[in-house]
């Protein structure tokens, strides 16, 4: 199999950082090649340079495409001969419909004219090659993350894409529809197009791969073959960690204290739709220096329970009791909520988590700004020296605090989020996907975070989609279907294949 992509010693330096450090990528035509490595460590900077994002000129090395040197100026050079990226964030205009993106840039015209016939014709074609039934009229925010993704390579293959390049492709994807975008990508390949993911998922990079190459701090670590039958999840951890994680969830002693959080009887319809129950007669408890789970699938009402609990920031007619260390406790907004002792890690750290153009200093302080004012006022040194407090006690990587959180790595982002509700001296925190789109060596550093919470006597609610990791961490799981619990499994009794069974019996 001869080589589609060649990429030789790549250096990119930012001002007072050296991103890439001689990195070199080999990527052969028709396979699925893998890209793997911690936050940060270079990897959507090198798929940047190859696609012109970074033009020739900004960096140092050389790339040969198709056995011809290669120096894009820009993306539009790039896609001129067939590589096309999808980023992790999509690229999509809601308020469009789903041929109006596709052919966004592209459009089937004739002096200035654009033919739907031949637009409509040419997306329902490229739909059936993704597998999408959607009509091609239909607008783009009405479909769920999975299609839109579908819609992004219908896009790519408009374009006669030959090397595609994804992003944390299934990052916010359930597992039905990550297993949908997998399939594709394998009968892209049975098609001739070689396609290059960046995934923090090792079993999806197992399933697919045929080559794997780790990257560790801008630097090239390794490139296994997987045909050669030594591409195992621990050699790759240990390849972008530097260190063998024999165990990935760290020890913790269980010692569950008294009752923190208790609800009887919980509500909840949906904000828009007032006949639609999302949560139904609802009971939980949760005690301190306990980590309890809430397991389900993709729609069952995890983040809705999460978010009504957190002073109403979801639903509508919410009844139901909550009672904090036993007495009745008033959350019905996120003040009261935050003063009365909770906290609410959301699963979109981007969209509502952080505040990208501002400071690590200015959003370590943002849910207690009481915590460093004087007579109402910001104290610009208190707030310094919060933010440094956190930056050392939760490891965040950056030359910093006045770096803004939009240069951080998803991990050490996700940190600072935990950093500003860890300021507010909460007594449950409630932890929505907490290493959702993070690397493995990032994930075991949050996992040590929360053990530390728990030691300290805290109450810890964690959502999570990836079964392993609530088994990994709980003391206990609520098994939750269709706005229900269906079941509660202590940490000795559970297992994914008990969890599955108490979901799909209902």
């Amino acid at each position: 199999m001869t080589a589609l992509l060649e990429m030789r010693n790549i250096t990119k330096t930012f001002p007072g950082v050296r991103a890439l450090d001689n990195v070199s990528l080999t990527v052969r035509e028709g396979e699925i090649h893998a890209i793997c490595g911690e936050n940060g460590a270079g990897k959507s900077t090198l798929m940047k340079v190859l696609s012109g994002v970074y033009p020739a000129g900004s960096y140092d090395g050389e790339i040969s495409y198709d056995g011809k040197p290669a120096e894009f100026r820009d993306i539009r050079e790039s896609e001129e001969l067939g590589i096309i990226i999808i980023h992790q964030e999509l690229a999509l205009v809601p308020l469009l419909s789903i041929a109006e993106n596709i052919f966004l840039g592209n459009e089937r015209a004739a002096n200035g004219v654009v033919n739907w016939r031949e637009t409509f014709r040419q997306t329902e074609g490229l739909l059936a090659k993704v597998g999408l039934r959607e009509p091609p009229g239909v607008k783009v925010d009405s479909l769920g993350v999975g299609k839109q993704q579908l819609v992004e390579i219908a896009k790519a293959l408009s374009k006669n894409v030959r090397l595609l390049i994804l992003d944390e492709p299934t990052a916010a994807l359930s597992e039905s529809d990550s297993q949908a975008l997998l399939d594709l990508l394998l009968e892209l390949k049975g098609q001739g197009v070689t396609s290059i993911i960046i995934s923090h998922k090792l079993n999806e990079v197992r399933k697919i791969a045929d080559s794997v190459t780790v990257i560790r701090d801008g630097a090239t670590i390794s490139t296994i073959d997987a045909r050669q039958g030594d591409l195992t999840e621990d050699r790759i951890v240990r390849d972008m960690v530097g260190r063998d994680m024999a165990n990935r969830y760290p020890d913790r002693e269980r010692r569950a204290g008294e009752i923190v959080l208790e609800l009887k009887d919980w509500n909840v319809f949906h904000p828009l739709h007032a006949d639609r129950q999302m949560i139904r007669d609802l009971s939980m408890e949760v005690r301190a220096g306990e980590v309890v789970g809430i397991a389900g699938l993709m729609g069952a009402g995890r983040t809705e329970l999460a978010m009504s609990v957190f002073g109403r920031s979801y639903g509508r007619n919410i009844s139901g009791q909550a009672l904090m260390h036993g007495k009745p406790v008033d959350l019905s907004t996120v003040d009261k909520a935050i003063a009365a002792g909770l906290a609410y890690v959301t699963e979109d750290r981007k969209t509502l988590g952080l505040i990208l153009e501002e400071t690590i200093r200015r959003n370590t302080i943002l849910a207690n700004l009481d915590g460093v004012a004087n007579g109402g006022i910001v104290d610009e040194n208190r707030e310094t020296a919060v933010a440094e407090k956190y930056r050392a006690a939760l490891n965040i990587r950056t030359p910093g605090v006045f770096q803004k959180v939009m240069n951080l790595s998803g991990g050490n982002q996700q940190k600072v989020v935990l950093a500003k509700w860890l300021f507010t001296e909460p007594e449950l925190l409630i932890l929505d996907e907490p290493t959702r789109g993070i690397d493995v060596g990032a994930k075991y550093e949050i996992y040590n975070i929360i053990n530390d919470l728990s030691a300290a006597g805290k109450a810890v609610i964690m959502i999570s989609s990836e079964m392993p990791e609530l088994l990994g961490m709980c003391d206990r799981i609520y098994v939750m279907n269709e706005g229900r619990f269906v079941g509660e499994l202590h940490a000795e009794d559970a297992s994914q294949e008990r969890i599955m069974s108490l979901i799909v019996r209902e």
